[in-house]
This record gives C-alpha cells, sequence and structure tokens, in this order.
C-alpha cells in the first residue's frame, strides 16, 4: 500500500524559484525589433517603388491666377483620402503626393476645382479636365457607409482619376454631384459647339 503525503508537507517544502534567462529575453526582444523596422522598410520601399511606378504622369496643375475673382459654386472642408485611377478603387496613385491623406478645402468655380491641402501638396482641376463625381463607399482600401465619399473623376494627361473626399457635414455630398455633373455636362456642351 502506497502512503499519500499530506498535501501540508509538500506546501511546506522548500522550492528554488526558476532563474530567468534574461539573454534569451533580450535576443528575443531585439529580434522581434528588427523584425518590425523591416516590415517598416519593406512598406516604405513599396511606397517609393509605386511612385516610380507613376513616375510619368505630369506634375499637377497649380491653382491659376485670379482664382479667387471667380465667384464659387460650392466649398467643402473636411478629408482628403486617396486618388486612384478610375474604376479600380484599390490602385491608390502615390505619384506627387495624390496618395497623401490629409484635410482638404474645396471650391468649385466655373473654372474649376482647387483642392487645398494643409500639409501635403494643393492642386487644380480645370473645369475641363472634370468628367464626373458620384457617391461610393470605398477607394483605395478606406471603407465608409454607403454614399460617406464623394469621388471626383478627372483626367490628368492620359489617366483618369478618382479622388476621394468625405465632408465634414456628408449632407453636402450630394449637392457636389449634383454640382460637378451640371459643370462637367455645361463644359462638354460648350466644347462640342
Amino acid at each position: 500500500m502506497t502512503t499519500l503525503t499530506p498535501l501540508y508537507l509538500l506546501a511546506a517544502e522548500q522550492k528554488s524559484a526558476e532563474v530567468t534567462d534574461w539573454s534569451a529575453r533580450i535576443a528575443w526582444v531585439i529580434g522581434l525589433l528588427v523584425f518590425i523596422a523591416l516590415v517598416y522598410w519593406l512598406m516604405r520601399e513599396g511606397w517609393k517603388w509605386r511612385g516610380r511606378l507613376q513616375s510619368d504622369l505630369p506634375e499637377l496643375a497649380a491653382t491659376p491666377e485670379g482664382f479667387a475673382a471667380y465667384e464659387p459654386l460650392l466649398t467643402l472642408e473636411g478629408r482628403y483620402h486617396a486618388s486612384t485611377t478610375a474604376g479600380q478603387w484599390l490602385d491608390r496613385i502615390v505619384a506627387h503626393g495624390l496618395g497623401t491623406r490629409s484635410r482638404v478645402e474645396l471650391t468649385l468655380t466655373a473654372r474649376g476645382l482647387d483642392v487645398v491641402r494643409p500639409g501635403a501638396a494643393d492642386f487644380f482641376i480645370p473645369a475641363d479636365a472634370l468628367r464626373e463625381a458620384r457617391l461610393d463607399k470605398a477607394l483605395a482600401g478606406k471603407v465608409l457607409p454607403e454614399g460617406g465619399l464623394l469621388i471626383i473623376t478627372w483626367a490628368h494627361g492620359e489617366t483618369l482619376i478618382d479622388s476621394g473626399f468625405r465632408s465634414d457635414h456628408a449632407a453636402e455630398h450630394q449637392a457636389w454631384v449634383d454640382a460637378v455633373n451640371h459643370l462637367t455636362s455645361t463644359t462638354t456642351e460648350g466644347t462640342a459647339r
């Protein structure tokens, strides 16, 4: 017959605490930090590579002289999300700073669309380059509720571009769609005559 040692005797036995292997822990931490740095470096190189692939895109137009003299049709404050190749919502354009998210102030006039981005490159879209505006829910990996993004399609050189904006007041989006589409139809009719 086996005798069982009472639990209180087992609990009273002296045990040494496990020794922490600090060198192994430090090696794991350093290895993890090196891995994270490598991932960020690869992401940065991928961004630069995409910019080199899109280097044939012409420089963005600057706001023309005397633009402030034109009566603004609409203004908007909000966020600029990204620009992509038209119809391809995941094909982000990074050349000339178009891939940088930022705050934005838009001004639409009969002459075109002025895009002012504090902390990023401003650009101007002439009225004859505007193609259409629509409401959508996704662009360049950013997904919002249905109709949460104002997408403006415009021509830049040989490339059609979709640029995504979100107003601080989403109720303004439909007025922008109507105004841009009206402006593009007026510009097209004027060119056809």
